[in-house]
């Protein structure tokens, strides 16, 4: 299996659209919606020609699926998606034929490993709908490893949520503070955060380092911070039924 490489790019600030990137609120990315719904939503939307594409697409990767000779035609229709959908459109309709195509952690690696970065975001943003446990975890790893912020978001979608391990989900959402990225992006950030006393001395140390470097200390971070409290015990009651002594 090719392994992937983290591709360091510029930051990116806006989509191809305009719109400052990362910006969609959580719940609203194509990683956080079933694919049936995703496909009614985008039918709906698509006018007639390019919903006639994304039909014929959906159906070549159901009829064929997996890996067909060098590249499979499902593959070529991830790189045709942006043209034929537009820019607002292309993640779901690639997260689409990748659901379609029911595509494994192998496929799914080498569409991320030899694709462009709009492509290696639908991969991040398709792992939840068809990677079940931890197998491609490489994949969320590698894109937190980069300086594309787009990339940063799909990646911190519900398959990290579920996945990361304490200490590598702790330092992605510092990244979030480092780049940018919106905490919003974070999946299930309430109650990974939660009393996590660790992450809020990692956060306090950093809001120490930039307050010391004369910076301004970024407003998620206090956000997370207070994530980060536990719950407080109620005080005053003699029962358990929560009666005032």
């Amino acid at each position: 299996m090719t392994q992937p490489h983290a591709t360091h790019v510029t930051p990116s600030t806006q989509d191809a659209g305009g719109t400052p990137a990362g910006r969609a609120p959580q719940g609203t990315t194509p990683a956080h919606v079933p694919p049936a719904d995703l496909r009614a939503t985008l039918t709906a939307e698509l006018g007639g020609a390019a919903r006639a594409w994304l039909d014929q697409a959906l159906d070549e990767a159901a009829a064929h699926p997996g890996s067909h000779g060098p590249i499979s035609v499902w593959e070529l229709r991830l790189a045709e998606a942006g043209r034929r959908c537009g820019p607002a459109h292309a993640d779901a309709a690639r997260v689409l034929v990748l659901h379609a195509a029911r595509a494994d952690p192998e496929a799914l690696t080498r569409v991320y490993s030899q694709g462009t970065a709009d492509e290696r975001r639908a991969v991040l943003h398709a792992l939840p709908h068809l990677v079940p446990g931890p197998d491609a975890l490489a994949l969320v790893e590698d894109a937190l490893r980069t300086n594309d912020t787009r990339l940063v978001a799909a990646a911190l979608g519900p398959y990290a949520a579920r996945h990361l391990d304490p200490h590598q989900w702790r330092h992605a959402v510092l990244k979030c503070l480092f780049t940018g990225v919106p905490v919003d992006h974070v999946a299930d950030l309430d109650r990974r955060a939660h009393a996590d006393a660790e992450l809020a001395r990692m956060l306090a140390d950093y809001a120490a380092e930039r307050t010391a470097a004369g910076r301004p200390v970024p407003e998620d971070l206090h956000r997370v911070l207070a994530l980060t409290e536990p719950a407080r015990s109620s005080h005053g009651t003699a029962d358990p039924h929560g009666k005032e002594s």
